[in-house]
């Protein structure tokens, strides 16, 4: 469901078709995000390969669940409830702890996070808030603080990317119209190890 017209997989031909057949779930479901794009396939495959590059990557060296904490973050700065409600149900099944999982999402939606973070996890969400709201007042001194809570360069460039790519999908959400009518919530791409396997499962 979205504001503009999409190419449904039943519709799809050629290059979209061959697409929606990588990246189909259970029973052929695809999400409102990726057909969203179905008239122009190019730009799907563009969205297809930040996303499971920057999120579902074996050389990410943090957890999956705190990149998708990440991704939640963002999400409800943004004001995306459609991202919020994909992201939050795959974190919740990654935590395997649905109490846990409620506390982070209330202090993730009401911006605060001390009874729930701890402080390495809050230093680096305070970045990306700065990052989403307002990415011109960020300077080097918050990078440092970010190391000197125990991130290398590298997880503090995953941070950085995973938090840039979900700002991308939120202005795609938001400007389409896109909703999760129909959907099954929470599906994401299973084998980290090839970068090219982009089954949603």
């Amino acid at each position: 469901m979205s504001w503009i017209k999409r190419i449904l997989f039943n519709e799809s031909t050629g290059r979209l078709r061959r697409m929606y057949e990588r990246i189909c779930g259970p029973s052929g479901q695809l999400d409102n995000i990726l057909t969203a794009h179905s008239l122009r396939p190019h730009t799907l495959e563009g969205h297809l390969a930040l996303y499971k590059n920057t999120l579902h990557h074996s050389a990410n060296t943090l957890t999956k669940s705190f990149l998708e904490t990440v991704g939640v973050y963002v999400s409800a700065l943004n004001g995306c409830r459609y991202c919020v409600e994909h992201h939050f149900s795959g974190l919740k099944r990654l935590l395997e702890d649905d109490d846990l999982a409620e506390r982070m999402r209330k202090a993730l939606e009401s911006n605060i996070l001390e009874p729930v973070f701890n402080l390495r996890e809050q230093v680096a969400l305070r970045y990306v808030r700065t990052l989403t709201q307002s990415p011109n007042a960020l300077i080097e001194q918050d990078i440092h603080d970010m190391r000197q809570a125990g991130f290398d360069d590298g997880q503090i460039l995953e941070i950085n990317q995973v938090a840039a790519y979900f700002s991308y999908a939120n202005r795609t959400v938001l400007g389409l119209g896109v909703k999760t009518a129909g959907e099954l919530l929470g599906l994401s791409p299973g084998d980290e190890s090839d970068p090219k396997n982009m089954v949603h499962e």
